[in-house]
């Protein structure tokens, strides 16, 4: 097995696995408590996206919301049955469709996203100071930023 002598790919190698579990650590409260509210993943995204907006058309939601296409159409549908979301024509575009939260929907994100945040930030909160958090965001950025860089090419 080959040693590894440069310090570069030794740092990162660093950074890469503790990234990785934080993530999936996040990703498993983030879900547990959501699909505690009776919503997956992704409804949650929509209902989040959707929450403070007169609607959007599927195409920016999927921008939003990092789902594709084939994937949103489901979680539309299903938040449709639940009577969370509505689609619409658009008044601008008769091509386009608008979606939008319901009334009922309206409420599931009053209530379940000051709960979701209310449940996720003590872990933040018990982990970093505020600079820390700070810091921390600027450096996702600027590491995000990077990969995305590769994907302009």
């Amino acid at each position: 097995m080959k040693k590894r002598n440069d310090p570069g790919e030794e740092a990162f190698l660093k950074v890469l696995r503790p990234l990785v579990e934080t993530y999936r650590a996040v990703m498993r409260k983030d879900d547990r408590h959501i699909r505690k509210l009776d919503l997956t993943q992704a409804q949650f995204d929509v209902i989040v996206v959707l929450g403070e907006t007169p609607g959007m058309p599927c195409n920016k939601i999927t921008e939003e919301t990092l789902l594709t296409k084939g994937t949103l159409t489901g979680v539309l549908d299903r938040l449709t049955t639940k009577g969370l979301i509505e689609r619409v024509p658009s008044e601008i575009d008769r091509r386009s469709t608008i979606v939008r939260l319901t009334a009922q929907g309206t409420d599931c994100f009053e209530r379940v996203f000051p709960a979701h945040i209310a449940y996720l930030k003590p872990f933040f909160e018990r982990g970093l100071t505020p600079s820390e958090m700070q810091s921390l965001r600027a450096l996702l950025l600027k590491l995000k930023k990077s990969f995305e860089k590769e994907d302009k090419k």
